[in-house]
């Protein structure tokens, strides 16, 4: 575990936004720009995965829609984030049944997930000097 990453929580719901939201903390994982938790421990306060959230790492929110069930399952661990997306902020439609927009979604994290995602490694890098 690289500590100098942030930590991402997506939103887990159905629909599409929700899906989308999750598969932007998937990418960010997977290419090393951030750790993805689990934001249902969190919600269901599971102990260990509670800790993590509270680590004093750098967190990411990532909602699919206003409801920001990923932000509130946080708040309900004491834990705020440092950055918390809506998707719904940027165009981005909740429609159930139906899959999200994949060109939309890359568009969307490489132009604002990923700086997001790179700014706060770079401020925890400096925190560390």
């Amino acid at each position: 575990m690289n500590k100098k990453i942030p930590l991402v929580y997506s939103c887990s719901g159905c629909s599409s936004a929700a899906q989308m939201s999750k598969q932007m903390a998937l990418w960010l994982d997977r290419h090393g720009k951030a750790e993805m938790s689990c934001i249902a421990g969190v919600g269901g306060g599971v102990t260990g995965l509670v800790k993590t959230a509270r680590s004093n790492r750098a967190i990411i929110a990532l909602d699919g829609c206003v409801l920001a069930c990923a932000s509130a399952c946080l708040s309900q661990a004491g834990v705020a984030p440092d950055s918390h997306i809506v998707l719904s902020e940027f165009e981005v439609k909740k429609r159930k049944h139906v899959d999200f927009d994949s060109a939309q979604a890359q568009a969307i994290y490489d132009h604002h997930i990923v700086p997001i995602a790179e700014r706060l490694m770079e401020q925890a890098l400096q925190n560390e000097k």
